[in-house]
């Protein structure tokens, strides 16, 4: 079982293009369930931008891989 900080820890990356899209800052789960059903990502954002706006969800189904230093996604805008 992994914590929320385990995976904010993680870069994620695009398995479509292999850019670095951002970091998790929270997931959804199925409350009769308590499964995992998506993922909330924090775009990166230019030096002089501010952080907010549009946060990224991705389907739980849509991770590929999880592995030590990486989650691997595929996400197509």
């Amino acid at each position: 079982m992994m914590n929320l900080s385990e995976f904010q820890n993680k870069d994620v990356v695009n398995l479509a293009d292999g850019k670095k899209i951002g970091s998790i800052i929270d997931y959804k789960i199925e409350p009769a369930e308590g499964k995992i059903i998506s993922f909330l990502i924090e775009p990166l954002r230019g030096v002089f931008s501010f952080r907010g706006g549009n946060k990224i969800e991705v389907k739980y189904e849509n991770i590929s891989k999880i592995g030590e230093d990486v989650i691997l996604i595929n996400y197509q805008e």
